[in-house]
């Protein structure tokens, strides 16, 4: 008989073999499950692991991707770790985007070096009001984030929508719902020459920097733990627990709203509708696959990413349906969520019943089923 028992400090050996076990783990199911539907699993798997790092080109692509899911999840795991949940980074996303267009689409063709800091500005504005509602939400009314913030992704989208449609739409653009083309002083600074990789990645790479700061080594971190965690204690501590829901919703809108910012700046050139794409959602098992950590989030933005480029390259070199590419990316993240478990829980072996009935007792003397334990009277010591 087992049972899981709580480590007293998460095990480092289990988190590394963690994301192993979940891989290996997924890339047996989906053998079985590729072979099934009469596709080459070899090639699809292939594709799905291999190909995200085969070429330079590629694994640029996967940098590209990574970046504004690092970005958002590393906002997102200040707040998930003060028990705030903000689920509604998808909306923060899309109205940093839609801030952020503000400028090239209202003020027609603006040039000079102040655009681009202005735009990336309006970006994490926007992307702060909107979690901000949610926030005044919670704590005015004691309403649910995760349901407002849920919410407010559904209007963001149709907001998106109606300025596309409507007065956002380029006139020029053969009747697509797209914004004019954004000019080149609009566009962020190609980070890796001869990809698109662009210079949002050091944005996220610096936003994982200060959160680990943040959170290990400042007070505000540990308030923000606290006032999470347990108000009761922060009250009598003197740390105002809306502090935690202000500033985990906050910091989380402004990541969101920054990276929104960063994706119309950069690969698309363009206010679109496909800026909602899903990356708000996306991050959120990235925070979750990283375990919270900073540094872990880093490499699950990563590995989530090149999974994403791997399912497109699978779709059209094995023949995949996206379904399929869909359950692999499932599987991978089901097993290793239970996989992740043993990072804080050990299989320990509890003892039958035989054996519990000959542990000794406190004064020595074993306990069996043979009969009653012989007294002085009867001789016994």
């Amino acid at each position: 008989m087992v049972r899981l028992m709580r480590r007293d400090r998460a095990s480092r050996s289990a988190m590394v073999a963690a994301p192993l076990l979940a891989l290996g783990a997924a890339v047996l199911v989906s053998l079985i499950l590729f072979a099934a539907l009469g596709k080459p699993a070899g090639v699809a798997l292939h594709a799905l692991l291999i190909r995200p790092f085969a070429s330079w080109y590629s694994f640029s692509e996967v940098l590209l991707k990574a970046a504004p899911l690092m970005l958002i999840a590393q906002g997102l795991a200040i707040g998930f770790r003060a028990n705030v949940f903000n689920i509604g980074a998808e909306g923060q996303f899309v109205m940093g985007a839609v801030a952020a267009s503000a400028l090239p689409v209202l003020g027609g063709d603006p040039s000079g070096p102040w655009v681009m800091p202005l735009m990336l500005g309006a970006g994490m504005a926007g992307g702060l009001a909107w979690a901000g509602l949610a926030a005044f939400a919670r704590d005015r009314f004691g309403a649910s984030e995760i349901l407002v913030t849920l919410m407010q992704s559904l209007i963001a989208v149709q907001v998106l929508n109606y300025l596309l449609l409507g007065p956002w739409k380029d006139p020029r653009g053969f009747n697509f719902p797209v914004s004019v083309m954004f000019p080149d002083a609009a566009l962020l600074p190609i980070l890796l020459p001869g990809t698109r990789t662009n210079v949002l990645l050091v944005f996220a790479l610096l936003a994982s920097v200060l959160a680990w700061v943040l959170m290990r080594h400042r007070l505000t971190g540990f308030q923000l733990l606290v006032g999470g965690l347990a108000p009761g204690a922060a009250r009598y501590a003197g740390i105002a627990p809306r502090r935690a829901v202000w500033l985990s919703l906050g910091l989380g809108g402004l990541a969101a709203g920054l990276a929104g910012a960063g994706e119309v700046m950069g690969p698309l050139g363009q206010l679109q509708r496909s800026v909602a794409a899903g990356y708000g959602y996306a991050a959120i098992v990235v925070a979750y696959v990283g375990g919270l950590n900073p540094l872990g989030i880093v490499v699950a933005a990563v590995a989530i990413s090149a999974v994403y480029i791997g399912g497109d390259a699978a779709t059209v070199s094995a023949g995949l349906p996206v379904p399929a590419v869909e359950v692999f990316q499932g599987l991978l993240l089901a097993f290793y969520l239970v996989a992740f478990v043993l990072v804080r829980y050990r299989i320990a072996r509890m003892p039958g019943p035989a054996t519990r009935a000959a542990t000794p007792r406190r004064g020595g003397r074993p306990r069996t089923f043979d009969g009653p334990v012989p007294s002085a009277a009867d001789g016994g010591p």
